[in-house]
């Protein structure tokens, strides 16, 4: 019998289980869970987004569009990104993908293949890494610094790594799993380098808008790159808009680049549903009010979390800048697989293990705080019992 696994590409076959589906997928199940452990609220889509979506398939919108995207919302991510970034590039380097997943993959698509390298600091999302791999090409981790006082990028560490083989930097800032922000300066410097070395960068701005200290947004490559700069943005409408079931992100890419994205969104999905862009055209024209309100919330919920936690005395973190994650660690629990299976068990409150994040992440837990304040408060509750134990 043919030994259908063995026969598979060997980059698909040793693609990575997650380490945080394992954890889900242990405890789904209990009554009295709350599951903090992946990156989404508690909200449901706001209903003037679902109403926009809801009209466009009364108007029976369900055939083949745009793979490029719908051009009311290309005009309005250009508009978006004018309001917030202050560039005024045109609607013709915005492109509507199935997810931000999906923008990350064209990015790599694009720049990277068999035998190149893409090198990125850690702990990161692991989808990403993973998606470098899959193509063949090896993702190059440069370990983030851990102090009380925030982690830390040293772009000349980040740079070190690079090799003849590698195609390009990729950065997510704010990050994901440690609330992590890159300065202007750092993203100048990145930059000034990336171009020296006619390097890709691939910038993951997803969490960009939630900045727990009172600022706008975060630093962004807009602030300092040109047009034509070998910049690839990845954006969803996930996090900001409580969209994340929707599966809509977009990619900004020099517009030169307009065939070979259109090609390659071509080639895998043929372009993401009108309905579902017309409940984005929503979300970015009428949803400002509705991501503050998000952004408060989850101010509030780092302060519950926070608090509860340090008042166990055993657990160490840094203050995320922004996203909504914090990623701490426990005293005497070095084993932060064993950890989150054994605090999911024993108090139904269920965290990402930082193993899943690689290089740095070990020793570490993460935790979603976009959600209600009582659900924090009862999760604070369980894990300080359980702590101060």
């Amino acid at each position: 019998m043919t030994d259908c696994v063995a026969a598979l590409r060997p980059q698909a076959r040793m693609a990575p289980e997650s380490g945080i589906v394992e954890v889900v997928n242990f405890a789904r199940e209990r009554s009295d869970l709350i599951p903090l452990w992946v990156g989404e609220g508690d909200l449901p889509t706001p209903e003037f987004i679902r109403q926009a979506a809801a009209a466009s398939l009364a108007r029976g919108e369900t055939f083949y569009t745009y793979q490029r995207g719908i051009p009311a919302l290309r005009s309005a991510l250009a508009r978006y990104h004018l309001a917030h970034y202050g560039r005024d590039w045109g609607a013709e380097r915005y492109f509507v993908t199935g997810s931000g997943m999906q923008a990350i993959q064209l990015a790599v698509q694009a720049v990277a293949g068999e035998g190149d390298e893409v090198v990125y600091p850690s702990p990161a999302w692991p989808n990403f890494p993973a998606a470098v791999e899959v193509m063949g090409a090896r993702a190059v981790p440069v370990r983030l610094e851990f102090s009380q006082n925030g982690w830390s990028l040293d772009p000349e560490r980040l740079f070190a790594a690079v090799t003849d083989r590698t195609r390009a930097i990729y950065l997510n800032s704010p990050g994901n799993p440690n609330g992590w922000v890159a300065d202007r300066q750092t993203l100048q410097t990145i930059l000034d380098e990336a171009r020296r070395r006619g390097l890709w960068i691939i910038t993951d701005e997803v969490y960009n808008r939630i900045m727990l200290d009172g600022s706008a947004r975060a630093p962004s490559f807009y602030d300092v790159a040109e047009p034509d700069d070998l910049i690839l943005y990845v954006n969803t409408f996930s996090k900001n808009w409580a969209m994340t079931g929707w599966r809509v992100g977009w990619l900004s890419a020099p517009p030169a680049m307009g065939q070979v994205v259109e090609n390659l969104i071509q080639y895998s999905t043929s372009g993401v549903a009108e309905f579902m862009q017309h409940g984005a055209l929503a979300a970015i024209e009428q949803g400002e009010a509705f991501l503050q309100s998000q952004l408060e919330r989850s101010k509030l919920g780092l302060e519950i979390v926070t608090e509860a936690l340090s008042a166990t005395g055993r657990v160490r973190f840094a203050q995320p800048a922004g996203g909504f994650y914090l990623f701490f660690g426990v005293e005497g629990e070095p084993d932060c697989r064993d950890l989150a299976l054994k605090l999911v068990s024993e108090t139904g409150v269920g965290l990402a293990p930082g193993r899943a994040f690689g290089t740095g992440g070990e020793g570490f837990l993460r935790l979603c705080f976009a959600r209600s304040a009582d659900d924090l408060r009862r999760a604070g509750e369980r894990l300080q019992d359980w702590l101060s134990r």
